[in-house]
């Protein structure tokens, strides 16, 4: 197991618990070293609500310049058309089935928002 990065599966697209969860917990979890590496997995949902979000996209910007990685399901984003955005706001776009079994089965740390 990886002790030093974390995982974030972001499917819950309620602007609150985005911004008070997800983006804040990534963001603080970089500038104070509490992991040397954190990614937040778009899935779902919250796809849409990044690529239409100008708050929540200052927040990935935010969190993006303290190190977070953000990667996105690339079906997601085909299926809800927001693809070409999530890719102008610098997130990975790939297919995460698999990705995330490997993730689950490694034991890696994982959270689910």
């Amino acid at each position: 197991m990886n002790d030093k990065k974390l995982n974030l599966l972001w499917t819950n697209a309620d602007p609150v618990a985005s911004e008070l969860m997800v983006m804040m917990y990534a963001y603080n979890a970089m500038k104070k070293s509490l992991w040397e590496e954190v990614r937040v997995i778009v899935w779902g949902a919250t796809a849409k609500l990044v690529a239409e979000d100008v708050h929540i996209q200052k927040l990935v910007a935010e969190a993006q310049e303290q190190g977070v990685e953000f990667s996105a399901c690339a079906a997601c984003a085909d299926q809800l058309g927001v693809k070409s955005q999530l890719e102008q706001l610098g997130i990975e776009i790939i297919f995460w089935g698999v990705p995330l079994t490997e993730i689950i089965k490694s034991g890696e740390h994982l959270i689910t928002v």
